[in-house]
Formats: C-alpha cells, structure tokens, sequence
C-alpha cells in the first residue's frame, strides 16, 4: 500500500486526535491508529445515539464502544497487520454505507452490519461450490430455520442451529432437538442417517427427524439457492447484531458463498414429514459393538410412519407445551 493509499499515515499511535474520513461528510468517522498501533476506524456518536448490543465477535477484527474525550464512539479495529490494505477496503466501503444513512443511529446500524459482510472476506472462504445433494440439504434447514424464526424469534433460532458447527443433531432447542433430512419427493423412500450418533437419545430431551420433499424446479418456479439464503438472511438483518453475526458465520461454515453461481438450479419445497424419534424407531441401537464406529445407514420411511405427528405438535414441543 503506498502512502497515498494509506488513511493511517502519519497518524501517531493511541493520540487523541484522529483523521477525519470526509471532510465534509455527514456523520463522524476518523481514521485512527491504536497504542498497539493497530489501524482503526472511528465512528463518533452523539450523545442520544442508541447503541447496538451486543456487539458481534469477530476472529480478525475487533469492534467495541470506546469513551472518547467528550464522546462515546464505535472503533473497527484490525487484528491482523497483513490484511490492512483490504483492512482499509472494507472501511471506506462501511463510511460508504454509514453514509447513506439518515440517522446517527441508522448509520451505526449500517456500519456493523457491513462490517459483518466483509468479515467473510478477511477469514477466506471457500473455492468449491456445495454439491446438488449439499444444497438440497442446506434448502430443507434453511426452510426449517425460518419457520424456528417465527416461533422463536431469530436470536433463538440461530442459536438452536447447531449443524453448522459439526454438531450431532442439527438443531437443539432447549429440550427439543431436531434432525432435518431433504430429500426428492420420487426418490425411493427412505433417508440416509450419516452416523450413529445422527439419532441417538439426549437425556433429558426429546428428539424429531423433518423430512423435507425438496425438488428441482424450472423457471419461473422455485427459487435458487440464492434466493432461499437471502430470504433467511432477511430475518437477521432486521434482528440484533450478534444473530446477525451468528448467522454469517453459520452461512460461512457450512460452505455458502454469495460469490458462487447458483442461478442454473431452483428449487421448491414440497411435504414436509415430522417423525418423533423415540421408542422403537428404526434406527441404530446403542452402544455399537466395541471397535465398531462412524456407521452410515438408510432408514425406510414407510417403518416411521407410526411414528408420525404432526406440526402442531412439534410446534408445541419446541416452545415446552
């Protein structure tokens, strides 16, 4: 980066004064160089500015409220040395964001959020687009995600969803957890299990498997995978930032990249089968057999039918009724 191209330059470390960004912009944004001399940008707040908390967690960036000499203000701070050319990127494309805002509290708003969407680009991503199988998977929990959205709210939604994280199950509500299965309504009925935990018991918890009918449509019915991750996304970016961020990272981790082109495939979702796990469902009994792990196996439909229930009364269990 020369230094031409540099907004730190010449900015001692942990000074109180700072560059400002615009000179005639709207709202106060600096550039400024902790004692660390670590590259920041500032965004000066005013006094009756709504702050937005909590604040999300970020493994390279460091975003926090700061006490300034008679302010209060949000300071971006990068982590990582090596990444401040994009470092510098990101922040003029926040001060771009934060400055279409109208209120002070909007561009706050609007700051972190964009933070939040180029955070994925310091962390790197993934070169590889998710597979036919991997997006039909990913549409049936984005589908079970939203309605978890309307029952719960987003916060508890996005906390419930652990499959991102290489959990067992992929979703754990409380005392409810839910393992969700997608697959193409004329396929041969059954449901492949990826492990012997997939179905284990919980103690203390009761368990559903979703059976999500998901098809590949043509145009102009369905919509791409795309489509389904920006209608989910929807619901956190209206909601708090750290449902936001855990969502991003959600997003990120299961392989997702808004980069990738998924335009020649749509998709609908059709039936949808809710089966309570208990009993005698057909499943893998535990313990395996010393020696004897990591085990695939398919299911048939047809031997879950009495175990059938319906949506209300999953609904009911998820909500502890």
């Amino acid at each position: 980066m020369t230094a031409s191209e540099n907004p730190w330059e010449g900015l001692a470390p942990g000074e109180v004064d700072a560059r400002r960004v615009r000179s005639v912009g709207r709202w106060d944004f600096f550039w400024w160089v902790s004692d660390r001399s670590e590259p920041a940008l500032i965004l000066r707040l005013p006094a009756d500015a709504e702050e937005v908390s909590p604040l999300p967690k970020m493994r390279s960036l460091d975003i926090r409220y700061r006490d300034l000499p008679g302010a209060r203000a949000l300071v971006i701070l990068l982590r990582e040395p090596e990444q401040q050319e994009l470092f510098a990127t990101l922040c003029r494309d926040v001060v771009n964001a934060g400055e279409a805002a109208q209120s002070a509290d909007d561009a706050l708003a609007r700051s972190i959020r964009r933070t939040l969407r180029w955070h994925h680009l310091l962390r790197g991503g993934r070169s590889e687009m998710l597979s036919v199988e991997e997006q039909r998977g990913l549409v049936g929990e984005l589908h079970f995600l939203l309605h978890l959205c309307d029952l719960a709210g987003p916060r508890a939604a996005i906390e419930a969803w652990k499959g991102p994280q290489g959990s067992a199950k992929d979703f754990e509500i409380d005392h409810c957890h839910v393992e969700i299965k997608a697959r193409r309504g004329a396929s041969r009925p059954h449901v492949q299990i990826s492990s012997e935990d997939q179905l284990a018991d919980v103690p203390g918890a009761s368990l559903f498997l979703n059976v999500y009918d998901v098809d590949s449509a043509i145009k102009p019915a369905g919509m791409t995978l795309t489509d389904h991750v920006r209608a989910a996304e929807e619901q956190f970016r209206n909601a708090d930032m750290t449902a936001y961020g855990l969502w991003e990272a959600a997003i990120e981790a299961v392989g997702f990249d808004f980069d990738h082109d998924y335009s020649e495939r749509r998709w609908t979702v059709g039936r949808v089968q809710h089966f309570e796990v208990a009993g005698n469902f057909p499943r893998m009994p535990l313990p395996l057999p010393t020696g004897i792990g990591s085990v695939r196996y398919s299911i048939a439909l047809d031997a879950c039918q009495p175990f059938l229930v319906t949506s209300e009364y999953l609904d009911s269990a998820i909500c502890g009724n």
